[in-house]
């Protein structure tokens, strides 16, 4: 790199990133071009493709930081909570971040749907790299006598389909501007099957 360029790889990484979230979110991914990009994240078209190979790249690498954004945020305010209360107090502040989260959610679901071998990708990158993470988080909880000692990867396994359901449900089931006592509810809902199961008590 020369020496004009006082911006460190990654800065603009984030810069390109956060200009291509709004576009994709906003004018929808085929509709922006990469001259479209380049523009509004102020960098040439060249230094666009020193950082990302194309506009899919870009796409996915929004796709899989935002997931994996949530989901660290997420476990890792979990990992100090041992009663369901807490938990849904998270989950229902969670809800409302991804309200928050609107572009990117609507990029995760919606360009998903228009690109089969991109949606292939990102499920198996995403998953992989959430389970990964999850499964950590559970590991540690369960040395620390937090859970009862089980397999860290199926409670992970378990815990994304609760979470990618209640993620999916929020956007169809809960319509977009359900009433935050329905988002309590269901995040109450969430915490307390996934900490208490569902049999009842001797």
């Amino acid at each position: 790199m020369g020496h004009l360029n006082h911006s460190t790889s990654s800065e603009l990484e984030t810069q390109i990133l956060q200009a291509a979230r709004r576009l994709f979110a906003h004018q929808g991914y085929d509709s922006t071009t990469t001259r479209d990009l380049a523009k509004a994240a102020g960098v040439a078209e060249g230094t666009l493709f020193r950082h990302f190979a194309n506009k899919k790249t870009i796409l996915i690498a929004i796709v899989i930081e935002g997931w994996v954004e949530i989901l660290t945020d997420l476990l890792t305010e979990l990992s100090s909570m041992a009663n369901y209360k807490a938990v849904a107090q998270l989950l229902h502040r969670r809800m409302i971040n991804l309200q928050k989260n609107a572009d990117m959610m609507r990029i995760c679901f919606l360009e998903a749907q228009f690109h089969p071998e991109l949606r292939d990708r990102i499920q198996s990158e995403i998953i992989a790299k959430m389970t990964d993470v999850t499964e950590a988080f559970f590991e540690t909880a369960m040395q620390k006598g937090i859970y009862r000692p089980m397999n860290p990867k199926i409670v992970a396994q378990v815990f994304l389909g609760m979470f990618a359901i209640a993620g999916f449900s929020y956007n169809t089931l809960l319509e977009p501007n359900a009433s935050p006592q329905a988002m309590k509810e269901m995040a109450e809902g969430l915490a307390d099957i996934f900490l208490n199961g569902v049999l009842a008590k001797e």
